[in-house]
């Protein structure tokens, strides 16, 4: 467990400064200065708000660089007594530096969190042990220092699991595209078997029959090589292959309708949609109900659905809106599992998935995927 503990490594993408960060900085400079004015009783008055002041801008890299920022607050309040006749320089503002325990131990590595963890608890005993610090002051202080050490654990645990979460909401993502494009190039693999055992049994009365049995045979093959092709470095797991076609963008109409309960939907299309990758279909169709999906779940007191296919010569643009109240806990965000697999698999067929409130009411879900569905 302790080794485990020192190999943890950094999660990955910690957050630069933001707005936050710099509105913080420029809160607490103030507030110390202010402090300082109307603490008569501070001692060493002008150092102790200069030390507060020159610790303010820590927070600005206690993500980046946690352990040397929190190296940095502990040494420097623990050297400060010596130049101050062995008195701590106490201001309320410096609870700030309780952020910077906080990101140690949600930002950095195992060995930087042990390594914080020895300075703090030197720091503490320095205290203890040279500057008079009563025990039961020592005792609070650990308390307060141990609850932003476990709130920065907690959060760092919660960040990991949703994490995994949507890597697995996406690797089933995959495995649901790779088991379409299986599937269909099964179903072509059949084809030609059948056509090409037709083509042998005529081939001796009916020359011109097995002529054309070879042109469909090339065209099969020909499809099937491109599905082979979007296959490529998706995930699928060992499971037999159904021998027919999946779903593809006519059987939206399966879609439209009036339900006994919630809205209505309505299915358009428009352009050509003849001649479409069978992965290219059956994404536009996976989106499509999964967005009428969500809209019935979540879309307060919608009366309809709209879903709109437009191709032209290079994309297929699909369009998913209702009349919903937009008040409606929806949120880009931090989108859904459902939200989270639709963008995968637009992606990975080179196209994008959007989803966001209207201007006025209702939500609308917006897939651009390439005409010829070539994958990432």
């Amino acid at each position: 467990m302790l080794r485990s503990v020192w190999d943890e490594p950094r999660p990955s993408d910690p957050p630069l400064r933001v707005w936050r960060d710099w509105a913080l900085v420029g809160v607490l400079v103030p507030v110390a200065v202010l402090e300082g004015a109307l603490r008569p009783e501070l001692p060493w008055r002008a150092v102790a708000v200069a030390m507060t002041v020159g610790l303010v801008p820590t927070l600005l890299w206690r993500r980046t660089r946690p352990l040397l920022m929190l190296a940095t607050a502990f040494v420097t309040t623990s050297l400060a007594p010596l130049l101050m006749g062995g008195v701590r320089p106490e201001t309320y503002t410096m609870v700030f530096l309780l952020l910077v325990v906080y990101a140690l131990f949600r930002w950095g590595s195992g060995r930087e969190a042990a390594t914080g963890l020895a300075i703090m608890l030197v720091a503490v005993g320095v205290s203890v042990a040279f500057y008079g610090l009563a025990p039961a002051d020592a005792v609070a202080g650990f308390a307060v220092m141990f609850s932003a050490i476990a709130l920065g654990l907690a959060v760092r645990y919660r960040a990991r699991a949703r994490m995994r979460e949507l890597e697995q909401v996406k690797l089933l993502e995959r495995e649901q595209l790779a088991r379409d494009l299986h599937d269909t190039v099964a179903h072509h693999v059949s084809a030609m078997a059948i056509r090409a055992q037709a083509g042998l049994a005529t081939a001796a009365s009916q020359p011109e029959a097995a002529t054309d049995a070879l042109r469909v045979i090339a065209a099969e093959a020909s499809r099937t090589l491109a599905e082979m092709r979007a296959m490529v470095r998706l995930l699928r797991r060992n499971e037999p292959a159904e021998l027919s076609p999946g779903r593809q963008i006519a059987d939206l109409r399966q879609l439209a309708g009036h339900a006994r309960v919630g809205p209505s939907v309505d299915v358009e299309l428009f352009g050509d949609l003849d001649g479409l990758p069978p992965s290219v279909g059956a994404a536009i169709f996976r989106i499509a109900q999964e967005s009428v999906t969500n809209a019935r779940r979540h879309a307060r007191h919608a009366t309809r659905i709209a879903i709109q296919v437009a191709a032209d010569d290079t994309s297929v643009r699909l369009r998913v809106s209702d009349d919903g109240d937009t008040s409606s806990v929806r949120s880009i965000s931090s989108p859904g599992y459902g939200l989270i697999g639709m963008i995968e698999r637009a992606g990975l067929l080179g196209g994008t998935c959007e989803a966001g409130p209207n201007p006025d009411r209702g939500w609308t879900v917006t897939a651009v995927l390439p005409r010829a569905g070539t994958a990432t």
